[in-house]
């Protein structure tokens, strides 16, 4: 464990399942959670939809896609994953233990897995820390079930416009900017938000006609806050 530690500390200790834990003590953690490591290349599944799960995911280098498909087949891209995030926090802790969604490599990355028994089991080595990580799991858990509702708000959205004005005023509220970046590529963008790619990039190619925004690659600059907010929902 100290081979994961010496190689991952730093975007270990930026995870918010080890927020409030000391850099120095997460490789002792490492040693009682005795993660699994292993690494997937671009386009190859972490893991499929109702799979058995091997476990709770942690991305320590790469990007992910988590991915639903409906019914008829159509993508949906739920969440792109970054270094420090986790996934399957709300299945790994059901009854079934099956993959609600499939977790797909965007670039090439990398993956502990962790059994949930190591993190609210009982610790053998009465770590003093332990409690700490129970916590964080929860406040994890709990804002997972928010960004879920959210997600299920914006698939609710029926207009374009309404969806992407909601999308760019929030991430503008995020980033504490009118000068935004997006967090994922336009094809991710428009399977996020439910919308089709050549209607999306024509309906932002209108909202620039009327000067609410502009845009240039992965950046959103919003002109006209004040126009755009009328289309929040």
């Amino acid at each position: 464990m100290v081979v994961i530690k010496n190689k991952w500390e730093d975007v270990l200790a930026s995870s918010l399942l080890f927020s409030d834990i000391e850099k120095e003590d997460i490789g002792k953690m490492l040693a009682c959670l005795n993660p699994k490591e292993e690494s997937f290349v671009r386009g190859e599944f972490v893991a499929q939809a109702g799979q058995p799960m091997r476990g709770l995911g942690l991305l320590v280098d790469g990007s992910l896609s988590v991915i639903k498909e409906s019914v008829n087949g159509n993508r949906i891209i739920m969440n792109i994953l970054k270094p420090g995030d986790l996934f399957g926090e709300m299945a790994v802790f059901s009854n079934k233990k099956i993959w609600p969604a499939s977790i797909s490599a965007l670039v090439l990355s990398t993956v502990l897995f962790i059994s949930p028994d190591k993190i609210v089991g009982r610790c053998s080595n009465a770590c003093s820390f332990h409690k700490q990580l129970t916590m964080n799991m929860l406040k994890i858990l709990s804002e997972k079930a928010m960004h879920l509702n959210r997600k299920v708000e914006y698939m609710s959205i029926r207009g374009m416009r309404e969806k992407l004005c909601t999308f760019f005023w929030e991430l503008s509220r995020e980033q504490g900017s009118l000068l935004i970046k997006i967090p994922m590529k336009r094809n991710e963008m428009a399977d996020f938000l439910n919308i089709s790619r050549p209607s999306m990039s024509r309906e932002m190619g209108r909202m620039r006609d009327e000067g609410i925004i502009d845009f240039h690659l992965s950046t959103v600059k919003i002109l006209d806050p004040e126009k755009l907010a009328e289309y929040v929902r």
